[in-house]
């Protein structure tokens, strides 16, 4: 008799490093000893990459070394789901920000976004449409972490269209940063994110990236 022997799939979840720490140099991305992204450098962030489920090792390496500057970490990841790794601080206190990204489709005409504030030496903040009153917008009163929570992690639906945007002191109408422009396509989600330092100069000083996660 023949026996006939099912092959095993392995499941497969869904990776993507953000390099947010602003004096950090380039950095090589590891994924159970095996490189899978060399040469990440601030503010920039991978695509989605197709891992493994399961455990993992991660390890950050300064580019083209060995000189580890986050992990090797085991860091568990169910199948299907989608994460995102943010490396966060100064160099000096690297450290990885392991957030879950919900990436079910937006209503129609709707996009999602969420914000998260990485620039270590800002104080909290609140991101509003130009003009909403003073301590509302889509985002109040967010602060710099080593963990977020759930809240700041999940992606608020708004309408779709073109945002002026502005980033204000926590519960004033102090504008820090000015976000013209943003357009938020219909379907589409996004991750905005703070970086860089008060001060800074250059790519290191204040500003505001945005990552479409889809």
């Amino acid at each position: 008799d023949d026996n006939t022997t099912t092959p095993t799939t392995t499941q497969k979840a869904n990776l993507m490093v953000v390099h947010a720490s602003p004096d950090a140099p380039q950095v090589d991305i590891y994924v159970d000893g095996t490189k899978v992204r060399d040469t990440l450098s601030f503010p920039g962030n991978t695509s989605y990459l197709q891992i493994n489920s399961g455990t993992r090792n991660i390890k950050v390496n300064v580019a083209g070394t060995n000189t580890t500057v986050i992990g090797p970490v085991d860091l568990s990841f169910n199948a299907n789901t989608n994460t995102s790794i943010f490396a966060i601080d100064s160099v000096a206190k690297i450290s990885p920000l392991v957030v879950s990204d919900d990436l079910t489709a937006p209503a129609s005409g709707k996009a999602h976004i969420r914000f998260i504030h990485l620039s270590p030496n800002a104080p909290g903040v609140d991101v509003s449409v130009t003009g909403q009153p003073q301590g509302t917008g889509l985002f109040t009163n967010r602060t710099f972490n080593k963990t977020i929570t759930g809240s700041e992690s999940s992606f608020t639906p708004v309408d779709a269209g073109t945002y002026n945007l502005e980033v204000r002191l926590a519960n004033t109408l102090t504008v820090v940063l000015p976000l013209p422009g943003i357009t938020l396509t219909a379907g589409k989600i996004y991750t905005v994110f703070a970086s860089g330092f008060v001060g800074g100069s250059g790519i290191q000083q204040l500003n505001a990236q945005i990552i479409a996660n889809n």
